[in-house]
């Protein structure tokens, strides 16, 4: 799944999903939402076959329009600033983080929540090994992102890692040059995007560690 290239000087991070376990949380709200947004209720043997699907599959099959999601974002936004303490990181993030940075790496967070959210669900410390932010894109607007996140570092796509859990973080990846990296431990299930082909996964975030501060990132 990996093809040869430097070692990464920068690496954008999703967050929810990548950084923290809030899948759940996601699933707990999700009636509420049907309720509000008029979208149909997602049942509970439904939910493994999501994981399987892409994004916009997903959003197909429960019936939401497009021009009702920038509502529903701001909304769940909102709302996962009131319950941020019931979101925890994946374990071994916060030790991810802390070697990647002491590595030299720059890392960046490209999400569709809201900085305040994700500073607090990562925790003061945690959140200062962050140069970069880029917070709020739409549900498909992560490129734009990711070029302001460019800019911003000065560090050209190629010596720049994308790492997320959904088709969504490739396609933004694919659409600006940087490499496409795919974590295994988030919501969404592998088989979601095997077919996007990412330019190379990892199983744990230690196994990021180990690839990213050895010479060879395609370990």
């Amino acid at each position: 799944m990996a093809e040869p290239g430097p070692s990464p000087r920068l690496v954008i991070f999703d967050f929810d999903g990548t950084l923290s376990d809030s899948g759940s949380w996601f699933l707990s709200i999700m009636d509420h939402l049907a309720d509000r947004y008029g979208f149909r209720h997602v049942g509970k043997h439904e939910i493994e076959p999501l994981r399987r699907m892409s994004t916009r599959d997903v959003i197909r099959h429960i019936g939401i329009p497009r021009w009702k999601l920038p509502f529903i974002a701001r909304y769940v936004r909102r709302l996962f600033g009131r319950h941020t303490h019931q979101v925890e990181l994946f374990a071994g993030v916060a030790e991810m983080l802390a070697a990647i940075d002491a590595a030299g790496i720059g890392i960046a967070i490209v999400t569709s929540n809201s900085e305040a959210n994700a500073r607090a669900v990562l925790g003061p410390a945690n959140a200062a090994r962050v140069r970069w932010w880029a917070c709020g894109a739409s549900l498909f607007g992560k490129a734009p992102k990711f070029r302001k996140v460019l800019n911003a570092s000065g560090i050209p796509p190629h010596q720049a890692l994308s790492l997320g859990d959904e088709t969504r973080d490739i396609d933004a990846a694919r659409a600006t040059g940087v490499r496409a990296g795919a974590v295994l431990w988030g919501y969404a299930n592998p088989a979601a995007f095997e077919h996007l082909r990412p330019d190379i996964a990892f199983a744990t975030p230690q196994a990021v560690v180990d690839a990213l501060t050895s010479t060879d990132v395609n370990r």
